[in-house]
């Protein structure tokens, strides 16, 4: 017949003792460790729902920016496509000024371009961040960096 376990509290977990020796309970362990992580996040309340605000405040901010960006991208598109076939034509522009207009007119093309995709992540991360859905931010980490990787390369050197 196997030996009765006996339980005696030690230290906040109960060590327990039967005929292979004492030990601690891993419910006991598991309650310490979730006791544990509770305490964390409780002292660091206050920096991690300012961090959210924060990154609802950025995500709002680079809305409102390619809100901007792409309405003015669109203005100047337009206009360099009606200029550029004119402009093309005339030998007293200079050959550096229509580099700078044909990259121009590429640079926002390439910002009207990505404007869904663009619009899509910035509305996503900011609904995960409203409703706490780490999942739905977590899958927009890539696009993000994608976003900047377009952004930064249009950046001049």
């Amino acid at each position: 017949m196997p030996t009765p376990i006996k339980a005696v509290a030690k230290g906040g977990a109960v060590v327990a003792k039967s005929s292979a020796g004492t030990y601690t309970k891993f419910s006991d362990q598991l309650t310490n460790s979730v006791t544990d992580i509770a305490k964390i996040i409780e002292q660091h309340k206050s920096m991690i729902d300012t961090i959210q605000e924060v990154a609802l405040e950025l995500t709002t901010s680079i809305g409102s920016l390619h809100t901007l960006t792409v309405k003015y991208a669109r203005t100047a598109n337009q206009i360099l496509d009606v200029l550029l076939p004119i402009l093309k034509n005339l030998p007293l522009i200079p050959k550096n000024i229509m580099q700078m207009l044909v990259n121009l007119e590429s640079i926002t093309q390439k910002i009207i371009d990505n404007e869904v995709t663009t619009a899509k992540t910035i509305v996503d991360v900011q609904s995960g961040l409203k409703t706490g859905d780490v999942k739905k931010i977590q899958g927009h980490a890539g696009q993000l960096q994608s976003v900047t990787k377009t952004i930064t390369a249009m950046l001049p050197k």
